[in-house]
């Protein structure tokens, strides 16, 4: 029997499900779980397995890691959830959409979602597989890569307390978990035909000053989904919820409000 990925819960009400980046862990989305039980939300962030306390899951596919989300809302007894993903977490939330509607409420993509094109993958990848390498060298470090790959990613306007705990969370991160990670998003096969047929309640947010996903990509994917819409937040970067921690959590309580339900 499989073993339940570990997460961090708050607050009573309809259960928003908080799925981190392959950049860091449940930490990333600290502000928001107290945020959201303060409005009146059952908040839910998961280590995605391999982080954190999690088992890692084999093989470490989008498929193993959808049905290990899946076997988490189960467990959760909650009924449909709205998941809010992040960066690969905002993958694997359309993973989990387009392999169990029915569980999925709404979706909220922050800075992620599946790349249009191959090179658009590989321009992700590429900094992180070469921080990486130089990380595992002799000497090197997770504290290094943080410390190289965030200020490459934040925008000009970034809360400086949020930018430190972006770092700190991948910092956190296991190099041989995080080598997974990225090679499971290369191997990453739904495209566009899959997006089509999502017919969920969808907000795509992310930072304009994000060259990792850049606003063409959410707005692209965003032109795909049939009930989509997009909303960039300025001088923002990869981390739009530790960046701007205030705009990022009015624009998520206003999607959230306009599709509320009380069970």
């Amino acid at each position: 029997m499989a073993f339940l990925p570990t997460f961090s819960t708050l607050g009573s009400g309809p259960t928003v499900l908080l799925l981190h980046d392959a950049d860091g862990d449940h930490l990333t989305f600290a502000p928001q779980l107290e945020m959201l039980a303060g409005a009146g939300y059952r908040a839910v962030a998961w280590d995605m397995p391999g982080y954190g306390r999690s088992a890692p899951v084999e093989p470490y596919t989008f498929k193993s890691l959808a049905q290990s989300c899946l076997a988490l809302i189960d467990a959760l007894q909650c009924g449909p959830v709205s998941l809010v993903g992040h960066g690969m977490g905002a993958m694997l939330a359309l993973e989990v959409a387009v392999r169990r509607a029915e569980m999925v409420r709404r979706l909220v993509l922050c800075a992620g979602g599946p790349a249009l094109d191959t090179q658009a993958v590989q321009d992700w990848l590429a900094p992180r597989e070469r921080a990486l390498d130089a990380a595992q060298q002799p000497g090197g470090s997770m504290v290094q890569l943080a410390q190289t790959l965030v200020p490459q990613c934040i925008g000009p306007g970034a809360l400086p307390e949020g930018a430190r705990l972006a770092e700190h969370a991948l910092s956190q991160v296991h190099p041989s978990t995080y080598r997974r990670a990225l090679q499971a998003i290369q191997g990453f096969d739904r495209w566009a035909g899959a997006w089509m047929n999502v017919h969920i309640p969808t907000l795509l947010l992310g930072g304009e000053a994000d060259h990792c996903t850049p606003p063409a990509a959410l707005q692209a994917l965003a032109e795909l989904m049939p009930d989509a819409q997009y909303l960039g937040l300025p001088h923002v970067g990869h981390w739009p919820q530790l960046e701007n921690p205030d705009a990022f959590d009015a624009a998520l309580l206003d999607f959230l409000a306009s599709h509320r339900v009380l069970h």
